[in-house]
C-alpha cells in the first residue's frame, strides 16, 4: 500500500517541512563519449568529449529533486581533495544543504570513469573512496528528523553502512516518522539479499533496477520480483527496466509504464532520475500510479542529454516534456 494509506507517523510528518534527505554515494564522474573500445597498452584513442560531472546516487537524485522544486539535503562523505571540493562547490551552487557531508582528509573522494557507448549505454570503472568509510557514526539523527523523506542511495557500495548498520538506520528513521526509500548499486561482491534483508521491513519504497532486483530476489519476472520483496516487508516496489520502461507494485495496485520514444544521448543517471521523479511525486502528494509515471518521465528525460542531471531543467520544462509525449502531470 502507498504511504498515504499506511500510518507511519502521519502527525509528525504533517508538522515538518517536506524536504528530502538523500544519503549515500557522492562521486565525481569523468564521462567519456563515445567509447567504441579500449586503446592498446601505451596507445591513445580520440573521443568527442570528456567532461567532469557530479555523480553518485545521492548526488544525482538530490540535484534532480532540487531542479524539480523540492528542498533537498545530502548526507555522505568526501575526501579533502580537489574532487571533493568540486562536489561541495557544485552542490552549493544548486542550493542544496550539505552540512551532513563529512570531509575525511585521510581518503580520496570516490570517482567513476563513465564510458558511454555510441548507443548511450555505459560501462563504469569505479573507486569506492570516501564512500567506503561512511558509517552510521557519521549520521546525525536530530538532523535527519527535520526531513520528510529519507532516501538511501547506493546500498551495496557502502561497506561500513551496508547490512545491520543500515537496518539500524532505517529503523531509527521510521521511529522518528520518516518515509524511507532505498535504491541499490551493483554488488560486485555478490552479497545482494544477504546484506539487504535486515532493512526490508522498514523500507516504504524500494526502487532498484530490474537487473539488481533479479540478483536480490532470484526471480526473473517483474511481478514475481515485486511479490518476493513485498513478502519480505517492503511496502512498495518500483523497478527500473531501461528500454522496457518501468513497473510498480504494492499489495493493492500494480502498473506498467512503457519506455518513452526518445533520442537516447546518455543513460548516465537515468535510474537516479527515475527515483527523483518518483520521490517528487510523493512530496507533492501524488497517487502511487502518478508517482510511477513521474519517475518514468524523469528517467527518460535524463537520457536526452549528457551527464546524470543535465536533462532536467525545471518542473515546468518537465511538464512540457510530458505533454509532448502525451502525458499530463
Amino acid at each position: 500500500m502507498s504511504y498515504l494509506q499506511d500510518p507511519i507517523g502521519k502527525e509528525k510528518m504533517d508538522n515538518r517541512e517536506k524536504k528530502v534527505l538523500c544519503l549515500g554515494l557522492l562521486v565525481g564522474d569523468f564521462i567519456t563519449k563515445p567509447v567504441t573500445g579500449m586503446p592498446e597498452r601505451g596507445k591513445l584513442t580520440l573521443v568527442e568529449t570528456t567532461e567532469l560531472h557530479l555523480g553518485g546516487c545521492a548526488v544525482n537524485t538530490g540535484v534532480v529533486l532540487k531542479k524539480l522544486g523540492i528542498n533537498v539535503g545530502i548526507a555522505g562523505k568526501v575526501g579533502n581533495d580537489n574532487l571533493g571540493k568540486f562536489i561541495l562547490n557544485k552542490l552549493n551552487e544548486e542550493n542544496i544543504e550539505i552540512e551532513q557531508i563529512k570531509i575525511d582528509p585521510k581518503i580520496n573522494t570516490s570517482g567513476t570513469s563513465v564510458l558511454v557507448h555510441p548507443d548511450g549505454e555505459r560501462s563504469f570503472i569505479h573507486s569506492l573512496g570516501a564512500n567506503a568509510k561512511f558509517s552510521i557514526e557519521d549520521i546525525d539523527f536530530n538532523y535527519i528528523g527535520k526531513f520528510f523523506i529519507l532516501h538511501i542511495a547506493g546500498a551495496l557500495l557502502m561497506p561500513k553502512l551496508d547490512g545491520k548498520p543500515m537496518a539500524e538506520l532505517v529503523k531509527k528513521a521510521k521511529e522518528i516518522g520518516l518515509i524511507v526509500c532505498l535504491d541499490t548499486a551493483w554488488d560486485s561482491q555478490n552479497r545482494w539479499f544477504k546484506v539487504l534483508k535486515y532493512s526490508f521491513p522498514c523500507i516504504d519504497y524500494f526502487l532498484p533496477s530490474i537487473e539488481e532486483a533479479k540478483m536480490i530476489t532470484g526471480e526473473e519476472k517483474p511481478e514475481e520480483i515485486a511479490k518476493f520483496l513485498l513478502d519480505k516487508g517492503v511496502k512498495n516496489v518500483g523497478l527500473k527496466m531501461g528500454e522496457k520502461g518501468s513497473f510498480i507494485m504494492n499489495e493493492k495496485e500494480k502498473f506498467y509504464f512503457p519506455a518513452l520514444k526518445i533520442k537516447v544521448v546518455d543513460t548516465t543517471g537515468a535510474g537516479d532520475g527515475y527515483v527523483a521523479g518518483f520521490i517528487a511525486g510523493l512530496v507533492r502528494g501524488y497517487s502511487f500510479e502518478k508517482c510511477g509515471l513521474l519517475g518514468n518521465l524523469v528517467g527518460a528525460k535524463i537520457a536526452t542529454a549528457i551527464g546524470a542531471t543535465g536533462g532536467i531543467k525545471s518542473w515546468e520544462d518537465l511538464i512540457e516534456f510530458a505533454k509532448n509525449h502525451g502525458y499530463k502531470i
